[in-house]
């Protein structure tokens, strides 16, 4: 059941928000993602690797409101707004599954229930709580399987970036390591003790190396 790095997700009050925070501490544009339209969301999306991406997710404004809650939490726009105004932008993580199911058989109440989602012609199976929150307010990964089609990584635009590094930073480093250990992540993210729950990614780009948060 191995759990490993699939995509990092900025939650933004806005699309619009979300590429100019990008765009001032990477100096790329992001490309257009698309709609998700099961959860009323749409996104930008920016390759990492091949096996690595940045998303920007938001509430897509022309969409209807979906009958459930959506994913990532957006549906609480304060708690998003006062995120983004303290600075935590970068604020979920994905990890792809090897095996879904039997991830969400031991550690459904954490990560929560296999969704299928789609974008365009895409479609995967993704764990989304039952009130569209981050797992463990946004400590723990949530978890994804994009099936036999795979990441779509590979085939996004090269803007010459890549990922370096990713952190949390949290006022108890061994419960977080320990969290990550009992869901059986591979090569988590670095803890480090800070006075704050935070991500940070170190990033390289055609520029030089610049952090997002």
């Amino acid at each position: 059941m191995m759990l490993k790095l699939d995509h990092l997700t900025i939650i933004a009050p806005s699309l619009e928000a979300g590429a100019a925070h990008v765009r001032d501490q990477l100096g790329i544009d992001m490309p257009t993602g698309g709609k998700h339209p099961l959860m009323g969301t749409h996104n930008l999306l920016l390759r990492l690797s091949n096996a690595v991406f940045l998303e920007v997710i938001a509430v897509d404004p022309t969409a209807d409101r979906p009958d459930r809650p959506r994913w990532f939490g957006p549906d609480n726009a304060d708690a998003v707004q006062s995120a983004w105004d303290d600075g935590r932008r970068l604020r979920g993580w994905v990890v792809q599954a090897s095996d879904l199911d039997a991830v969400l058989a031991q550690h459904g109440p954490t990560l929560g229930r296999k969704t299928r989602l789609s974008r365009g012609d895409r479609t995967w199976l993704f764990a989304v709580p039952p009130d569209g929150s981050l797992p463990v307010d946004g400590i723990a990964p949530s978890a994804m399987d994009w099936e036999e089609r795979g990441s779509p990584a590979p085939t996004m635009p090269e803007f010459g970036t890549s990922l370096l590094s990713f952190q949390i930073e949290h006022p108890d480093p061994g419960r977080v390591s320990k969290l990550y250990a009992r869901l059986g992540v591979v090569n988590p993210s670095e803890v480090r003790k800070g006075d704050q729950f935070c991500y940070r990614a170190l990033i390289n780009t055609p520029t030089g190396v610049n952090e997002l948060n």
